[in-house]
């Protein structure tokens, strides 16, 4: 399974941006996804994941703000990132897995990452 990222950018705080991850195939293999992030210097942290059995999760940082859906007919994994802050600036990667993983780093397929910058 191959993940594409897109839709990162520059924005200024306050704003929003929708990240995209298109899957090469929908299987078993992609039954449940996930958004990481990593700032320059700190760990990759999860920040959401969504899976058809357990449904969604979302780390404390972004709970509220972020929305995480997708969209099975077009093998693409969403993230709508709203009331951005400068700590939100990082390169996010999705992930898949068959198996539930949460936010944690178990997962076996992901992507090259999009880069998000948000300016106060």
């Amino acid at each position: 399974v191959q993940l594409v990222e897109s839709g990162g950018g520059s924005v200024q705080a306050g704003g929003s941006l929708r990240l995209s991850c298109e899957a090469s195939t929908s299987t078993y293999s992609t039954h449940c996804m996930a958004w990481f992030r990593q700032a320059p210097g700190k760990e990759r942290e999860g920040v959401a994941v969504i899976d058809s059995d357990v449904g969604t999760f979302y780390s404390d940082s972004v709970k509220g703000r972020f929305t995480i859906s997708k969209d099975t007919a077009k093998n693409t994994l969403y993230l709508q990132m709203n009331n951005l802050k400068p700590e939100d600036t990082a390169m996010y990667y999705c992930a898949a897995d068959r198996q539930y993983y949460g936010l944690g780093y178990g997962y076996h397929y992901w992507g090259q990452g999009t880069q998000v910058t948000v300016s106060s």
